[in-house]
């Protein structure tokens, strides 16, 4: 998309112009108009969520895109961003395919926007061909090519609703094709949108794919997404506590029964000789400790199993002895 960022030029002429300034001169009361009508920018954690949502977009759209042109792809999210809807037009090629899209049961409109570098590639593919040719001439789609596409632009609205059913049902629909950006007035050029910029790579053939939707669509759903990622979050957390276990159910642990005693000399130690009796101070009544890695996690007796010797757990310890 384009670059919003100010030259060295630019930055030492602000810097400039408030050095040594007084601020009761006139120079320095610049005053900037606020139209009420141009819709406040989304919080930057909706534009987070916007970002993960796309991306889960982009993968569902890779395996969607290969299975229809039978052809190897590769889809990339390159950025979501905020800008008004003339900046987003005067980032967009001539000629393109770029279509408005309903947005039931919302009012308003997207714009779905795929470069010409795509667009004849994909149409050869269509037409029987490996999609390998590379397409110089730049020229604007005819009927008979815009009928050719509506397959593949209702696949892309498909796995758009689908990632965007996480936080609200939207019916994608396709409303009018123009091949010119400018011919595309559905929004005022002032109105604010998120623009989501995909790089679709197909053989040879590098070309991109915008989406715009009305910032002021997306900051209604503000509740929703909280909610959305809220929910999102706490059901992470439960998948990744089950994957956790299942990966540590079948390690090995190593356990030993303890039978705490006093401490004794090592010259006793030493001296000490079969038939000696060792006096460990431990009542017979009172349980003996079962660690797991060094940690007490049971208490119980020594019992005969048959011909064993087995521990019978009595009560399980909370807390892990320090």
């Amino acid at each position: 998309m384009a670059s919003r960022q100010l030259s060295q030029q630019e930055i030492d002429e602000v810097f400039q112009n408030t050095q040594g300034r007084p601020a009761d001169r006139a120079g320095s009361k610049r005053a900037t108009l606020f139209d009420f009508r141009r819709p406040d920018r989304i919080a930057k954690s909706q534009l987070r969520a916007i970002h993960q949502l796309h991306d889960n977009f982009v993968r569902n759209l890779v395996s969607s895109l290969s299975a229809y042109l039978r052809s190897y792809l590769i889809v990339n999210l390159v950025s979501v961003e905020q800008l008004s809807y003339s900046e987003f037009l005067e980032c967009l090629p001539s000629p393109t395919c770029i279509a408005s899209l309903g947005l039931k049961p919302y009012d308003g409109n997207a714009v779905l926007e795929l470069n010409s570098s795509l667009i004849f590639p994909i149409l050869e593919i269509l037409l029987g061909g490996d999609g390998k040719l590379q397409f110089s001439a730049q020229r604007e789609i005819t009927e008979i090519e815009q009928v050719l596409l509506d397959g593949l632009l209702r696949l892309i609205l498909r796995d758009l609703h689908e990632a965007w059913t996480l936080v609200t049902p939207i019916d994608f629909t396709i409303e009018n094709i123009e091949t010119e950006p400018q011919f595309l007035q559905i929004l005022a050029p002032s109105e604010a949108v998120v623009a989501v910029a995909i790089e679709i790579r197909i053989g040879d053939s590098i070309g991109m794919m915008n989406i715009a939707m009305p910032s002021i669509i997306i900051k209604m759903m503000r509740q929703k997404f909280d909610q959305q990622w809220t929910l999102r979050k706490s059901a992470s957390t439960d998948q990744e506590q089950s994957r956790v276990l299942n990966l540590i159910r079948y390690s090995d642990l190593a356990s030993e029964v303890l039978l705490a005693g006093p401490q004794l000399l090592l010259r006793d130690l030493m001296n000490l000789e079969e038939g000696d009796v060792l006096s460990l101070e431990f009542p017979a009544a009172r349980p003996l400790d079962l660690l797991l890695n060094g940690q007490t996690r049971y208490l119980g007796e020594i019992v005969n199993a048959g011909r064993r010797t087995a521990f019978r757990i009595t009560e399980r310890v909370s807390e892990p002895a320090a």
